[in-house]
């Protein structure tokens, strides 16, 4: 099948800075240092990581998790940062049906270019929420997909969704049920 072009003419932006940019500079090390959440589409933060938008992604509330450790392997993570991380990952499952009501997820990690990985270095979580039908002619005619919403709204609502009662929400009812017996 021939596929034909969808002109992105925001995307070169990107592709602009990636070249300017040191091929070692890991973009998950860039945003799990800086402070610029709203411009980097960042949910949620935690001690080990943090949950993200994707930038370029499969389907709208397509949300990555990563750790702020640069590894690439799951055997370089503790039993408790790989514990947040899986934390963070059902929270923005929790967010994702809150906001989206998706049918099902595909939840997943590339590890090394091979498998897929955009970003062998730094290890990272994708969670794709998925609807019965969500593919459609542009994708099985046209080879494009269609996202149906600006990540910048789905930012705002996928932050507003709030916590799922995690384990921070956990510790924190713990400490309330504490001082009423006290």
């Amino acid at each position: 099948m021939n596929k034909t072009k969808l002109w992105a003419p925001w995307r070169v932006g990107y592709i602009s800075k990636a070249r300017r940019s040191s091929s070692s500079a890991c973009i998950f090390c860039r945003i799990g240092r800086g402070k610029l959440d709203s411009e980097n589409h960042v949910v949620t933060r935690k001690n080990s990581g943090f949950s993200l938008l994707n930038r370029y992604p499969y389907n709208n509330g397509h949300l990555m998790v990563a750790p702020y450790k640069h590894v690439g392997r799951l055997s370089l993570l503790t039993k408790q940062e790989w514990a947040e991380l899986l934390d963070l990952t059902n929270d923005a499952i929790h967010r994702l049906d809150k906001v989206f009501s998706p049918h099902g997820y595909n939840v997943g990690i590339n590890l090394g270019r091979s498998a897929g990985a955009g970003i062998p270095g730094h290890l990272h979580l994708h969670i794709v929420p998925r609807w019965v039908g969500d593919t459609n002619f542009m994708s099985t005619v046209a080879g494009t997909k269609v996202i149906s919403q600006s990540l910048e709204a789905a930012h705002h609502l996928l932050k507003k969704a709030g916590n799922r009662g995690g384990m921070d929400a956990k510790k924190k009812s713990r400490r309330a049920s504490h001082k009423k017996s006290a």
